[in-house]
C-alpha cells in the first residue's frame, strides 16, 4: 500500500489579504507560516518518507522546502507542474470581494458549484477538469515510480488543486468536490491506495498540530 500526504502550503500575505493567487500570482509566506511549519514537521517526522513533491510556486517549494528540513529527514524533492494552482486569470490578485462583485455567478459557482464553472467566462482561468487532469496525470505517475508496499510520499501543493485534484483522485463526482468545504494552509490530507489507480481518503484538512485557532483567512 502506497500512502500519500497532501500538504496545502504555509499562510500568505495574499491570503491573509484575502486575494486570489491562482498558479500566476504569488505572494511571500507570513513570519507565523515558518513556525506552524516547523509544527507540521514535528508531527510528520516520525514518518519515513521515500520522495516528496511540489508545485514550483514559490509559497509551495518555500513550504516544502522549509518542512523537509525541519523533519531531518533526507527526501529528494521534485517539482511536478500538475500540483500547481488553480489559474485564476484576471482573478489572480484581487480581493475576493471584489471578485464576488465582478464576476458574481462564476465566483459562487467557483466556491460551491465547480460544475457549473466557465472558464471562458474569467479570461485567462483554466477550467476544473484541466487542472484535475494535470494533477490526476502527475500524482499517479509518481506513484507508478515510486509506490510501493509499507511506501509513503508527500506532495505539498496549493487549496484549490488539491481539493480537486484529490477529488478526482477519489472518483467524486466534479459537482461534490467543494462538499466538505475547503482546506487551511498548512493542513494534511492522507489518501492511500493499493494499485496506484483506486484511492481512498483517511485524513482531510489535519491541523490538530498547529497552535492556535485558525480563521476564514486560512481556508479555501
Amino acid at each position: 500500500m502506497t500512502t500519500l500526504y497532501f500538504i496545502r502550503h504555509g499562510k500568505t500575505e495574499w491570503n491573509q489579504e484575502g486575494r486570489f493567487q491562482g498558479a500566476n500570482g504569488d505572494s511571500p509566506l507570513l513570519p507565523e507560516s515558518y513556525e506552524q511549519i516547523k509544527q507540521l514537521a514535528h508531527h510528520l517526522a516520525p514518518i519515513p518518507f521515500k520522495h516528496a513533491f511540489s508545485s514550483p510556486i514559490k509559497r509551495a517549494v518555500d513550504t516544502a522546502e522549509a518542512t523537509l528540513a525541519a523533519m531531518h529527514q533526507d527526501v529528494p524533492l521534485t517539482l511536478l507542474p500538475g500540483l500547481k494552482e488553480f489559474g485564476m486569470g484576471v482573478w489572480e490578485g484581487m480581493r475576493f470581494e471584489d471578485v464576488k462583485r465582478q464576476y458574481h455567478d462564476m465566483h459562487e459557482a467557483y466556491r460551491h458549484q465547480p460544475d457549473l464553472f466557465d472558464a471562458d467566462q474569467v479570461p485567462g482561468a483554466e477550467s476544473f477538469e484541466h487542472v484535475q487532469e494535470r494533477f490526476v496525470n502527475d500524482v499517479k505517475a509518481t506513484v507508478q515510480q515510486y509506490g510501493g508496499p509499507d511506501v509513503n510520499l508527500i506532495y505539498f501543493s496549493h487549496g484549490m488543486a488539491l481539493t480537486a485534484g484529490m477529488g478526482a483522485l477519489l472518483q467524486v463526482p466534479l459537482s461534490d468536490v467543494r462538499k466538505e468545504g475547503g482546506l487551511s494552509n498548512t493542513s494534511t490530507s492522507i489518501l492511500e491506495t493499493d494499485d496506484g489507480e483506486h484511492y481512498r481518503e483517511v485524513v482531510r484538512n489535519d491541523v490538530s498540530y498547529l497552535g492556535g485557532t485558525q480563521d476564514e483567512t486560512n481556508t479555501v
